[in-house]
């Protein structure tokens, strides 16, 4: 759980606007939001840059990118972020960066020494394998240098205080597994206990299992952004990856997820997203209010990571509203298991159900909640039984509005267009929770 820049801020997060978002973050720390990330663009002297020469990236001696000091002036001296990193902590919260995977195409051109190494920046590079929506780096070859290379930049910045790792154009789009691997490996290295985050996907589901033994999290789609559907023509990718996507996505990788893997259905671009978001203009986001807490009961249920993508200086009472709603976020932090229900009764057409538990393997199941996909309202007319067990013998309270349904013969549940709801069973809501 936390907040990422990207949505709001795209290249050009700045130390101050990166402060003022921690702040309103610490704020809600009691609710377990508590990763700060710095996404893109940070090493780039002018983000507006049209091209790699107008964007200047700044490198260190041995290759390694390091942030702007007109842009962050603690980073001045050579502290790098660590200035900045102490300063998140102080706050009881965690630092996150983003990166490119890759070795910067200067260091390879320089031939720069690779610290700690007799090797320098041309043998640890892959020319022929570059991001093909980025072109700041070579990709970075699987030898002893290219290793070699990673452990320099993970000692530094887990020097730095580094507790969280973006790694982009590496789960998909090339899938790059040896440079996953290398990675992981140089953090094992530093000691320090990093969450490595692999974008953008959508990540084939064949390396579930690999990428288990090696990362936290990884995306499952390609950037997800403020829309329940995007128009596609005939050969587009799947960018950008809308709301009503997810859903399929989401379900196809519930088995994957487990203490330690979570398959990420990407930020929630909720509120004010700018000055400078990473995809269009600057907007309020295009989500209903609705839509938006479908996508945070839909995240929560499905134990996706909750990252948020708001400029959360000018956050909204409803993003507000969600972000502060504990039972809602208990769901996604403390559930063991949970998966959609696939057998549903009559009259659920385009509607979507999950369940989850706290308890590990528990039957029946604790919580349940319903989204309604049609484009119009949906009156559901259906018995506890018929989707959640616990339910019938006790009854349920609604996440949101409090308001708790008795175990009868029939429970009627109207739901908005793209609207949803979430309820836990009384039983365990009254005195058998963990």
């Amino acid at each position: 759980m936390g907040w990422n820049s990207w949505d709001a801020y795209g290249l050009t997060i700045n130390e101050a606007d990166f402060k003022a978002n921690v702040t309103v973050l610490a704020g809600v720390k009691q609710f377990g939001w508590q990763y700060a990330v710095i996404d893109e663009g940070w090493y780039m002297e002018n983000p507006f840059g049209k091209n790699l020469a107008e964007r200047k990236y700044l490198l260190d001696a041995n290759g390694i990118l390091i942030p702007v000091v007109s842009r962050f002036p603690t980073a001045a001296g050579g502290a790098g972020f660590k200035p900045l990193a102490d300063w998140v902590h102080a706050q009881g919260l965690k630092f996150g960066i983003h990166i490119v995977r890759g070795i910067p195409r200067q260091a390879v051109e320089e031939n720069l020494p690779i610290a700690g190494s007799k090797f320098h920046a041309a043998d640890a590079a892959d020319t022929t394998e570059t991001c093909p929506w980025d072109d700041g780096n070579y990709g970075v070859a699987d030898n002893a240098a290219g290793q070699a290379y990673y452990d320099s930049m993970l000692k530094l910045y887990a020097g730095w205080g580094l507790d969280y790792i973006k790694v982009d154009c590496i789960s998909d789009h090339p899938y790059r597994p040896t440079e996953i691997r290398q990675i992981a490996e140089a953090i094992r290295k530093t000691g320090r206990p990093i969450v490595l985050s692999l974008s953008p996907g959508p990540t084939q589901l064949e390396h579930a299992a690999d990428l288990a033994g090696l990362a936290q999290m990884w995306r499952i789609t390609n950037d997800h952004w403020d829309g329940w559907t995007f128009p596609r023509k005939p050969g587009d990718d799947e960018f950008p990856f809308g709301l009503s996507g997810e859903f399929d996505r989401i379900a196809q990788w519930n088995p994957y997820v487990k203490p330690g893997n979570w398959p990420d259905a990407d930020m929630l671009p909720w509120g004010w997203l700018g000055p400078h978001p990473g995809w269009g203009e600057a907007r309020q986001s295009r989500l209903t209010h609705d839509e938006q807490q479908t996508e945070f009961t839909l995240w929560a249920i499905a134990r996706s990571p909750l990252i948020l993508g708001a400029n959360l200086t000018k956050m909204d009472e409803f993003t507000k509203s969600l972000i502060t709603n504990k039972d809602v976020i208990e769901v996604n932090q403390r559930a063991w298991t949970s998966k959609p229900v696939t057998n549903l009764p009559e009259g659920f057409e385009n509607v979507r159900v999950w369940e989850a538990s706290e308890e590990a393997f528990a039957d029946p199941p604790e919580f349940v909640a319903l989204f309604n996909l049609n484009d119009k309202p949906v009156t559901l007319h259906f018995t506890w039984k018929e989707i959640c067990q616990m339910c019938a013998s006790d009854g349920a309270r609604d996440l949101y509005t409090g308001k708790q349904s008795k175990a009868s013969d029939q429970v009627e549940i109207r739901l908005p267009a793209h609207g949803s709801t979430i309820y836990r069973s009384l039983n365990k809501f009254t005195g058998h929770a963990r």
